[in-house]
């Protein structure tokens, strides 16, 4: 398949697929003019790798579990099983920042309460 199929059938970009391609995270052979030409489970590794970004993975995670993606296989390799730890830790990560992200709030929201009372603000 073409760019521009495989991009159509898993819902993404020519872009996004030329993005995953200079991350190292697909790969594509070349015609003799130089068109990408990809192998036929190229569209639901895609849509696999999509779906991991867009759940707040970086290229980077998505990199060191490609080989677990795309297969269609019910059981993934073993070794995939780490993957549940990265996005642990990536979940872990963010919740930390949700709560830093409530406190500043809370102080925010208290320092108006504050500065309102003391300038009479009826609010």
């Amino acid at each position: 398949m073409r760019i521009g199929e495989v991009a159509r059938r898993a819902g993404v970009s020519t872009r996004a697929l030329r993005y995953y391609e200079e991350q190292g995270l697909i790969s594509a052979e070349r015609d003799h003019n130089g068109y990408r030409r990809y192998d036929g489970h190229a569209v639901s590794l895609v849509r696999d790798i999509a779906r991991l970004l867009h759940a707040g993975l970086s290229s980077e995670d998505v990199l060191r579990f490609v080989h677990c993606l795309g297969t269609g296989e019910p059981d993934p390799p073993k070794d995939c099983l780490s993957l549940i730890r990265t996005y642990s830790e990536r979940l872990g990560a963010l919740d930390e920042r949700i709560a830093a992200m409530n406190g500043v709030r809370e102080r925010l929201a208290a320092e108006i309460d504050r500065l309102a009372e003391t300038m009479g603000d009826p609010r």
